[in-house]
């Protein structure tokens, strides 16, 4: 899921109004202006045609585009049924970084040598890192959604949950028709609209697409080189800098100060070479960068040094685990071993996990959502409650943890 569409389903302030038409407001604190949605769905296509035309698409092309457009009730159970990630970094890493994966990997980075050639040339991206989202997205293009994606983004932002953000991507939807980049009747994606093999939302698609096959055409659905081009064009938007690491993988010393581990900054590579922390590879040489030291399942597990380059991890897709194993993909593909799992000590269930947020919450700490996920905002208010219990730490919840709040 790109970074759009992250922000888009787990980011974005939440507010559902019902009638037979409304304007959805955001937050102040968005700046997001009033979005029209809801009501009769002809008249908010109709209000949806004018403002295409507005930006400039022929009134023939959005007629084309929403002809047959309908509301699509899987999309809205979908959107109202998002589950929540809540596997280990080892069982969730175990199963997408797999050997089938890695081989297919190899393969696709050898057959497609001249088109990765070009993406790290013109836009400072590996091989490795966009063949690792590819992987994880879509299985190298094997499972891309079978949602008609114009009518998801209708529903979407028809629907008065978030069409602040889904209006948007129905008009670039429009616009792709206008190129010839998108069939209303056949083109497919997933559930929230996106398309393709490496999964993106169409206003990327149209800001940062490149024809990789020179056929006139950006087709992230059936064109390998248009999508590996696009993803690293896209990737390079985020930030990605030619060069430099992002994930490293780390061997730690019985004692640190677990409380500057995480993501957060203050800290240099070299600051942790110097504190005991050693590269599996030997790699010292980014000893300069800013660096965070990552620890999954605390300091017993794997240990990872992230670099300014997984910011871009984050933008993509904000869940720590699946950039955190998305990024070690990465380093597999370029040639690293597996990573050393450590004897972590067990973790907490779902009831436990949430009994854990409830106490920090009542301790004083913002944990956000009370969901039974560990997610950064747990981890902060964890370490911090383990610092003061003389405890390692290092945001892991454990069963003792659990116990001594």
């Amino acid at each position: 899921m790109t970074a759009t569409a992250h922000k888009a389903l787990l980011s974005f302030a939440l507010l559902t109004l019902t009638g037979t038409s409304a304007l959805a407001q955001s937050p102040a604190a968005t700046g997001t202006p009033a979005v029209a949605c809801g009501g009769d769905l002809a008249t908010f296509l109709e209000g949806v045609k004018a403002e295409a035309v507005a930006k400039g698409i022929p009134a023939d092309v959005a007629d084309r585009a929403l002809a047959g457009a309908a509301i699509d009730e899987k999309v809205l159970s979908r959107d109202r049924a998002q589950g929540v990630f809540k596997q280990t970094f080892t069982e969730f890493s175990k199963r997408t970084v797999s050997k089938a994966r890695l081989d297919i990997g190899a393969r696709k980075m050898k057959e497609y040598a001249d088109v990765f050639a070009r993406a790290e040339r013109e836009f400072g991206v590996p091989a490795p890192v966009i063949t690792a989202f590819w992987a994880m997205e879509t299985d190298f293009g094997a499972v891309q959604g079978d949602f008609n994606t114009l009518n998801a983004l209708v529903t979407l932002a028809h629907d008065c949950r978030r069409p602040e953000m889904f209006r948007p991507q129905l008009l670039a939807a429009i616009e792709m028709v206008k190129h010839g980049d998108l069939d209303p009747a056949t083109t497919t994606g997933a559930w929230a609209g996106e398309i393709g093999q490496v999964q993106m939302l169409p206003e990327d698609i149209v800001a940062y697409g490149v024809d990789g096959d020179g056929d006139g055409h950006v087709n992230l659905k059936k064109s390998s080189p248009d999508a590996i081009l696009t993803a690293a064009k896209f990737i390079q938007s985020l930030g990605f800098k030619a060069g430099e690491p992002w994930i490293q993988e780390v061997s730690v010393p019985d004692l640190l100060p677990w409380e500057k581990t995480g993501l957060q900054p203050g800290m240099t590579a070299g600051d942790w070479f110097a504190l005991g922390v050693t590269p599996r590879d030997g790699n010292t040489s980014h000893s300069g960068l800013e660096a965070s030291l990552v620890l999954p399942q605390g300091h017993k597990g794997a240990a990872f040094l992230t670099y300014p380059n997984f910011k871009i991890y984050l933008e993509w897709n904000q869940s720590f685990i699946y950039t955190t194993s998305a990024a070690y993909f990465a380093t597999r593909l370029a040639g690293a071993p597996p990573y050393q799992q450590g004897n972590p000590e067990p973790g907490l269930g779902d009831a436990e996990m949430k009994a854990l947020q409830q106490r920090l919450q009542a301790l004083g700490h913002d944990v956000g959502k009370v969901d039974g996920i560990l997610g950064s905002g747990t981890r902060a208010a964890l370490q911090k409650e383990q610092l003061k219990l003389g405890l390692p730490a290092d945001g892991w919840a454990t069963p003792a943890v659990l116990n001594a709040l």
